[in-house]
């Protein structure tokens, strides 16, 4: 005998947006001898597919109005949903009122989200797009998922119609599942509505409640270290190249690490000019290369610190070729993972076949690099988070000045501008050092700025004879061009702005080191 709480589904009320995999569905439903009920749009669709359909204006008596901006909203319709069918009480009310239970609504909601992402949509066509009846009919069905089964996308149509040929009815569990997925649909759909009318045009405050969406993608082996749990977790406005929706075409499951320096990587690979290739290791930048051609590109960027570049992660800003995948097969090399917008198939063959670490290496496509990273990046704290705006902004050239006596010949400028570029993405205090636009030297996260100077020195050994230095910061004593110029460093990028300017200007004249003041800082905590 089937039991109370699981009563077999007479009727079917439908009324969708979406009408993807919907006729398949509702035939499905009807060859079961479900009996469905329907609105407007739905109700014309399903028919012209042949599908028998009762229109619900008829069963309430009441006609849709206000342009179709009241259909379901009957205490007909609601009754029906939100009846308990173990409450013989419940049962009386439904047939004093002539009211029949509907025991499966299929519902998906207006297309609120794509209509403000579309350019130049109005206010008003936002506004028609927030939908009332769908919302209300999708929650009073979660509400009573005791008896009811409520379904809000094309995916969960399969199993819903597979119980239901199975046994006439559907088990408690899935009720229960697609209840609670009905909610967190509703809950992201009034999100999007509240972000949307909270956006006040060129406001340049925060808005005063932030609404985020994430949906889980993927539960990792494990956090920054085994004992912690962690998962991964995408924003639904995600840029399509981006960690959270990429591909992964080869290689064991990423972990928490990979992704923070995948992330990394891609971030300093999009931002540079040209062909450009990032190397990444425990966050930081230890090789960064930009070239006409991509696998000299990455020659550069695997040169700059061989050592670190053991086991560490690379960013390409275009696919990787057959070209640069010979230059990752030669002998001595091993790299954990590959982030890029592409990988051709002979990449892929020789990657994936020739290394010796060709087992493990994660190949992880995030398509063009078109769009931008999302305006805002977000640093969670106990109890709160912190919002600003991404480092992505140009800088404004015209801020730029020389302040030194020696003015940098073009070569020392484009480099300069190379090593600039590349500072923003290193820990602070962060300096680099760059020549050939190759990166020669990190020096990240100490904390005083002569001690970064002398690491990245001592990184780029004697290479750092001729070359120049970016500074995310200013300096705050001579000590670290003093350094710069022993080690043959011959031009600085800093931002400027310390008590301290006329003693570093001095400092720069002494050795004839040309300096570039930027009148912006990039650190990065």
């Amino acid at each position: 005998m089937m039991s109370p709480k699981s009563p077999p589904i007479k009727r079917a009320l439908i009324s969708v947006s979406d009408k993807l995999g919907l006729a398949d569905f509702a035939r499905g439903l009807a060859a079961a001898g479900i009996e469905i009920f329907s609105t407007g749009g739905t109700r014309r669709h399903l028919e012209s597919e042949g599908i028998a359909v009762r229109d619900v204006a008829d069963y309430t008596g009441f006609p849709e109005i206000l342009d179709g901006r009241v259909k379901t909203l009957h205490p007909k319709i609601y009754g029906g949903v939100l009846c308990r069918f173990d409450r013989q009480d419940d049962m009386d009310v439904l047939a004093t009122h002539g009211i029949q239970t509907f025991e499966l609504v299929v519902v998906n909601l207006y297309p609120f989200q794509a209509t403000i992402a579309r350019p130049g949509v109005t206010r008003e066509e936002a506004i028609e797009q927030i939908d009332i009846g769908g919302p209300t009919l999708v929650r009073a069905a979660a509400k009573n998922h005791a008896f009811v089964t409520i379904a809000t996308c094309l995916q969960q149509y399969a199993a819903i119609l597979e119980q239901i040929n199975s046994s006439g009815a559907t088990t408690p569990e899935l009720r229960r599942q697609l209840a609670t997925e009905a909610f967190a649909h509703t809950a992201a759909y009034d999100q999007a509505i509240a972000g949307y009318l909270a956006e006040k045009p060129d406001a340049p405050d925060f808005p005063e409640t932030l609404h985020l969406q994430l949906s889980r993608h993927a539960v990792l082996r494990y956090g920054e270290n085994p004992h912690q749990r962690a998962a991964l977790y995408g924003f639904a406005e995600a840029s399509s190249a981006s960690l959270a929706t990429a591909r992964q075409l080869h290689g064991k499951e990423l972990s928490y690490n990979n992704l923070l320096d995948l992330d990394s990587a891609l971030a300093l690979a999009r931002t540079l000019p040209g062909a450009a290739v990032s190397v990444i290791k425990h966050n930081n930048p230890c090789g960064a290369g930009t070239d006409r051609q991509l696998a000299e590109a990455l020659r550069k960027a695997l040169a700059g610190d061989p050592l670190s570049a053991f086991g560490s992660v690379l960013g390409f800003n275009q696919p990787v070729d057959r070209a640069s995948a010979e230059v990752l097969c030669e002998p001595g090399l091993f790299i954990e993972a590959i982030v890029a917008p592409r990988f051709e198939e002979q990449a892929v063959r020789l990657l994936t076949e020739r290394p010796k670490w060709k087992a493990n290496v994660r190949l992880i496509e995030v398509g063009a690099l078109d769009d931008k990273p999302a305006d805002w990046e977000y640093r969670y704290l106990d109890g709160g988070m912190l919002v600003q705006d991404r480092d992505t902004q140009a800088d404004p050239r015209d801020a730029w000045h020389v302040a030194s006596e020696a003015q940098p010949t073009d070569e020392q400028l484009a480099d300069l501008r190379f090593a600039w570029a590349v500072v923003r993405h290193v820990k602070s205090n962060a300096i680099v050092l760059a020549k050939l636009h190759t990166l020669l030297g990190t020096g990240a996260g100490q904390m005083s700025r002569v001690d970064s100077v002398e690491i990245a020195i001592k990184k780029a050994g004697p290479r750092a004879a001729g070359s120049v230095l970016a500074s995310d910061a200013f300096f705050p004593f001579p000590d670290s061009i003093h350094a710069a110029a022993e080690a043959g460093v011959e031009a600085i990028i800093q931002p400027g702005g310390s008590r301290k300017d006329p003693e570093v200007i001095a400092a720069c004249n002494e050795h004839g080191l040309s300096m570039i003041l930027t009148g912006r800082r990039h650190f990065k905590h």
